[in-house]
């Protein structure tokens, strides 16, 4: 089991900076892959960025060169770190783990809003 707790939510302008955290219950060097994902109102929840137990990272086209995602296997934790945001990005943000056992488990956090306006 992996328990997930999301931070750094809030309140930001248009063009602002954001840095969401994902605390994790385990050691996460030894979980596949973490990532986050989002969910706008009346919309379906889309990936945002993931990164392997290796370092690999991906990005959604909608967000590549604004947002990063990094891990700290020390701390485990899984940040995603937003810059100049925009309205767009205004969601709950989830944190995900994914891990192959037996088969592949998957994780979800309660999620963090995150609201963009001026």
């Amino acid at each position: 089991q992996v328990q997930l707790v999301e931070s750094g939510g809030g309140l930001v302008q248009p063009g602002g900076s954001l840095r969401l955290s994902c605390a994790v219950s385990r050691v996460i060097r030894s979980i596949d892959a973490m990532g986050w994902y989002r969910q706008a109102p009346g919309k379906q929840r889309e990936l945002v960025a993931t990164i392997t137990s290796g370092g690999s990272t991906n990005y959604a086209d909608s967000v590549k060169g604004r947002f990063t995602i990094s891990r700290d296997n020390a701390k485990n934790t899984v940040y995603l770190r937003m810059n100049n945001v925009e309205a767009e990005d205004t969601a709950v943000y989830h944190c995900n783990a994914r891990e192959f056992t037996s088969t592949w488990q998957t994780y979800w956090g309660q999620g963090t809003q995150v609201t963009v306006s001026s």
